[in-house]
């Protein structure tokens, strides 16, 4: 539909001629009462000014359509004012040295082309024709662009769940030959994001902790004991306390899941902000607050942020879960410990926020929990395991 604003009976007879054949025509002799259609129900193709209407300002129109949400959308095209004595009856009408500045001004404004008159009926047709072509052309240009965006959102979810899915999966490997179960991966993710959304908005940590970093953090934290898949049965499964020479070897575990992740980047060629925090964190989360910890002694500022969520998240759940070696012990007994460990094991302010949201860790600890049927299946496990 051409939806004319401001037709004078005079214009009626070219627009017939032009545009009966091809177009529907409504013409709408009161701009303000047309604008009103346009605005509602199903909106119109094209809109045609009829620059022949008493007071209508044609630049001034066109700049009323731009700064509407709903009326930019639609092309404008701008029929000029008669020229002096071409025009039908009794009106005054812009001398012909003002015809080209109005129409410089009606296409500065947003006006979608001009045509001066007198015209032809088909070259008005052709015009009207021609910027339907053009509208038409960039609905299917929009439509295209919103299909691959929508395609790239589907194959981008679907390329982050497989991820999502070998990780889990290499995790699960890992923790399957310790004697840690499965939930204790979704348990460290969740404590890890947990942190993340208290620290966030925390001066010293903004700039770091954003949304996108927070989300990879939580994906990337399953792969914490990836490189335990490197250490020896021996050591891994022994029930009892490790001699010195074998707490050597198990603290190799950082290096060798480091070391894993890098060739994994290394084997893609790109740079992979999930695997930089998966090698940081693996890397990095035995390391302590004083500088105690491994594999390089690392003291306070100089651990990575990622490491120091995940070394409380770990630290955490290895002390309220049951273990075939030990008993678990209480929410409250694992509070005190962190509490008096802050500025040693822990960064004080990732243990003031862990304080501030410990409700928020029992219930995913909670949510998580361990069955009996995963003890009872890791207990066999590991008794095959040892033969």
């Amino acid at each position: 539909m051409v939806l004319v604003l401001g037709a004078q009976p005079e214009t009626q007879p070219l627009l017939q001629a032009a545009l009966q054949a091809t177009c529907e025509l409504q013409l709408g002799p009161d701009v303000e009462a047309g604008l009103t259609v346009a605005r509602s129900g199903t909106p119109p193709a094209l809109l045609l000014l009829d620059a022949a209407a008493p007071g209508l300002d044609a630049p001034a129109l066109c700049q009323r359509l731009q700064a509407d949400a709903v009326l930019r959308e639609l092309p404008a095209i701008v029929l000029g004012a008669p020229h002096l004595g071409g025009g039908g009856a009794g009106g005054e009408h812009a001398p012909d040295c003002d015809a080209g500045a109005a129409a410089v001004a009606a296409l500065q404004q947003g006006a979608a082309d001009h045509v001066a008159r007198p015209c032809s009926p088909a070259l008005l047709q052709a015009r009207v024709m021609a910027c339907l072509r053009s509208r038409q052309a960039g609905e299917r240009a929009r439509a295209e662009s919103q299909r691959l965006r929508d395609e790239l959102t589907q194959r981008t979810a679907q390329l982050t769940a497989i991820q999502d899915v070998t990780t889990l999966v290499m995790a699960s490997m890992a923790e399957t030959r310790g004697s840690e179960t499965s939930n204790h991966i979704r348990r460290t993710q969740y404590y890890v994001k947990a942190l993340g959304w208290r620290l966030c908005t925390h001066p010293k940590f903004a700039a770091t902790l954003t949304p996108t970093t927070i989300e990879l953090l939580f994906r990337s934290a399953a792969l914490h004991d990836i490189g335990k898949a490197g250490i020896p049965d021996r050591i891994l499964l022994k029930p009892g306390k490790l001699s010195p020479e074998e707490f050597e070897i198990m603290k190799t575990h950082t290096t060798l899941g480091r070391d894993a992740l890098t060739n994994a980047k290394r084997a893609l060629g790109v740079e992979v902000d999930y695997l930089h925090h998966a090698r940081e964190i693996a890397y990095s989360h035995h390391e302590k607050w004083d500088g105690s910890g491994y594999p390089e002694g690392l003291a306070g500022d100089a651990i990575p942020i990622s490491g120091r969520l995940m070394a409380l998240a770990d630290v955490y759940d290895a002390l309220i879960s049951r273990r075939l070696h030990k008993e678990a012990m209480s929410h409250e007994q694992a509070i005190a410990i962190i509490r008096q460990t802050r500025g040693r094991h822990f960064d004080p302010d990732v243990v003031d926020a862990f304080l501030a949201i410990e409700d928020h860790f029992k219930a995913i600890a909670i949510a998580y929990a361990d069955s009996p049927d995963d003890l009872r299946k890791k207990e066999d496990y590991l008794g095959i395991a040892r033969v």
